[in-house]
């Protein structure tokens, strides 16, 4: 039996069809010894701490087992019920990822709620409307800071109550504020078990769990519904690929009650939330809370995880930090570039031979074990979504035994669409489809002759499936332009996809799975998708971002931009050019990295970061490097000009989404007049 046979007929205690507050209850039966989260002591001040849990020693982690959880959610639980809420009111969290953020997300759902998200980063106005639009009955925000950014806009709003995370002080004249420790403290005074089990009996896999409001890289959030049944379909989905299936070898690695993860993306986003939660929590994994993106390093070490999620952006970060600090330690560059190489001639060949397998012994001794080391020593699965990783990156990570597994996904579907399985991950790919996904491709929305060199099918990728939303939060206009009853001919998995039928469906769904969508009904994802012979999926683009040449010719943009990840001369790029002549860039040098070449040649730089860009020695030696990365690419898809910028693209300057994808039009903006630079002439 085949890999792919196994995950379809795949059965376990964690494959079901509960809704999520059961899910965990019995994750919390099963596991109720085992470690469940870990806290940093010393980083917030809890309003728990006291009645629920210990303060914790600063600095370090703190375990709770599934049964101390399960306790704060079922006290929770009945402490949101005593402020009002009844099945179906939609409340908002606005907080930073922290384990304070999971216990008050299962206590909602399990109190019949609908959790609604709020990012962090977000401004009076955003928070405005991402409260108003799903019409919140009330907020849980983390502390005084984000209570008054939401207080600032509450006359515009119908919120019955607000309730802080964090300890809070001089609000006393209002009822309607409470702290989340005096939320526990009502729910054990109210606490009835019986009541708590009938209203999770009485929740239905069609029952909305969530709004979750789309990244917004252009125009005003959409609030996804997304259902126990789009959730639960999605975790059963990953626990196939993921789980210790008895047809595995002992050296693949798994997730399972054993795993031990690091949360640190905004739970807020459902990559995190699915992905680091509801499939960790069912599977009796233990989540660590980072203390913050800064301290990672740090965080890692303490906790020893074996898994984490993580966005591409900050893989390229932290291999940037590991390559810097292996070059000022006892490792020199040229040491550290022969491990890599070695490294990943050793991953790339099926059966190394005598030669290159003592190579790969003496890199890893010297170089990649103080690398696996320094993040805690453990990981084996680490997993990247949310936008389009480098194969090349990818690749130096298998090279120094940390194998990342890209998957890809969007809200509307839960999110997982496809990832690459452990048994035959395949880089360059985001793998096949889960095995209760079906997927196709329309290949009449973009240029074929684009992509002649692309065996399989190419074009805008339709999902269909029981984790596909069923549409978007008061805005039927929208819903109806995201799914079509008009799909290419389905063909099983059986079949090689081809390029006239474009699509590769798997087999009905097994048993255990629900909360089908509408049959027929395909979710248009807007990403070209290359659907390869073998089944595995290859990402293009966003179809919106395509770059159409004035010569006629298509450009993906994101390939280009990817190529650039594991530079040391280029921290960030975007490639612009529709409607030109040409394709150019916005690169975002590493000023650390030229500045220090720039001594070693005895070249003296100016101070200011914008004359840095302007030095014509630095263009020089960045276009080397950009000859290099053309390389790879076709004629028509090199970058022939290039601008450098000396303003990285952060969330912080609006140039980022909380996910880490590129605002591309706001960058565009920002940067109008380099733009206008580079076809000044053309």
């Amino acid at each position: 039996m085949g890999w792919r046979d196994a995950e379809r007929e795949y059965v376990d205690a964690v494959i079901g069809d509960t809704p999520l507050g059961q899910l965990f209850e019995d994750a919390a039966a099963r596991n109720a010894n085992r470690p469940a989260q870990q806290y940093k002591g010393g980083v917030y001040d809890r309003s728990l701490t006291g009645s629920a849990l210990p303060a914790g020693t600063p600095g370090e982690f703190r375990p709770i087992s599934y049964a101390e959880m399960r306790t704060i959610v079922r006290r929770l639980s009945a402490g949101f019920r005593t402020l009002g809420i009844e099945r179906g009111d939609r409340i908002a969290i606005f907080s930073a990822t922290r384990m304070e953020w999971a216990q008050t997300d299962f206590a909602l759902l399990s109190a019949g709620a609908v959790v609604t998200t709020v990012y962090t980063g977000s401004s009076p106005e955003q928070v405005r409307y991402l409260l108003d639009d799903p019409d919140a009955d009330g907020v849980v925000v983390e502390n005084e800071a984000l209570l008054e950014r939401v207080l600032a806009v509450e006359d515009d709003l119908d919120l019955e109550f607000l309730v802080s995370i964090d300890a809070l002080g001089g609000y006393d004249d209002r009822d309607d504020i409470l702290t989340l420790g005096e939320v526990y403290d009502r729910g054990e005074a109210a606490f009835d078990r019986e009541a708590y089990e009938t209203r999770l009996a009485e929740t239905s896999l069609d029952d909305l769990a969530s709004l979750i409001y789309t990244s917004g890289t252009t125009g005003q959030p959409k609030g996804v519904q997304l259902t126990h049944g789009n959730f639960r379909a999605n975790v059963n989905g990953v626990r196939k690929r993921f789980g210790p299936r008895p047809d595995r070898a002992d050296d693949v690695p798994t997730l399972d009650a054993e795993s031990v993860a690091v949360s640190y993306l905004p739970l807020a986003h459902v990559f995190e939330r699915t992905a680091g939660h509801f499939v960790m929590f069912a599977t009796g994994a233990c989540v660590a809370y980072a203390e913050s993106p800064d301290t990672l390093k740090e965080d890692f070490g303490a906790v020893e995880p074996t898994t984490a999620t993580s966005v591409p952006r900050v893989y390229e970060t932290i291999y940037d930090t590991i390559r810097e600090e292996a070059q000022t330690s006892s490792v020199t560059a040229r040491l550290f570039e022969w491990a890599t190489d070695i490294g990943v001639a050793y991953q790339q060949t099926d059966s190394p031979g005598p030669v290159l397998r003592a190579q790969r012994a003496i890199a890893d001794r010297l170089v990649f074990s103080s690398v696996r080391d320094a993040l805690g020593g453990n990981l084996e699965l680490l997993i990247s979504g949310g936008g389009s990783l480098s194969a090349e990156l990818c690749r130096l990570y298998h090279a120094m035994g940390l194998p990342i597994y890209e998957g890809y996904g969007l809200t509307e579907t839960a999110p997982v669409v496809s990832t690459n399985p452990p048994d035959a991950v395949k880089i360059g790919t985001i793998g096949p489809p889960l095995s209760n996904v079906e997927v196709t491709v329309d290949e009449t929305v973009v240029d074929q002759a684009a992509f002649t060199d692309d065996p399989g099918a190419v074009g805008e990728l339709l999902v269909c499936g029981p984790n596909v939303t069923q549409g978007y939060w008061n805005d039927p206009v929208a819903t109806q332009r995201a799914f079509t009853d008009d799909a290419p001919e389905s063909r099983t998995e059986s079949e090689a996809p081809n390029r006239s039928s474009g699509s590769l469906l798997q087999e009905a769904k097994p048993a255990g799975e629900s909360g089908d969508a509408p049959a027929g009904r395909w979710f248009r994802t807007g990403d070209i998708i290359h659907i390869r012979p073998d089944g595995y999926l290859e990402f293009r683009d966003r179809l919106k971002q395509l770059i159409v040449l004035s010569t006629g010719k298509n450009v993906a943009p994101g390939p280009l931009e990817d190529a650039f990840a594991a530079s040391e001369v280029v921290d960030q790029a975007m490639v612009v050019g529709d409607g030109e002549k040409f394709v150019g860039a916005l690169l975002v040098p590493n000023e650390e990295h030229i500045r220090s070449w720039a001594d070693e040649e005895g070249i003296e730089l100016p101070a200011s970061s914008q004359a840095m860009c302007d030095d014509e020695r630095v263009r020089a030696y960045v276009q080397r490097e950009v000859d290099r990365i053309n390389e790879d690419f076709q004629p028509h898809e090199t970058i022939k000009r290039f601008e450098l910028v000396p303003r990285e693209f952060t969330e912080e300057n609006d140039m980022l989404t909380p996910t880490m994808k590129k605002k591309r039009r706001v960058i565009m903006d920002r940067f109008e007049d380099r733009i206008d630079r580079l076809y000044a002439s053309a």
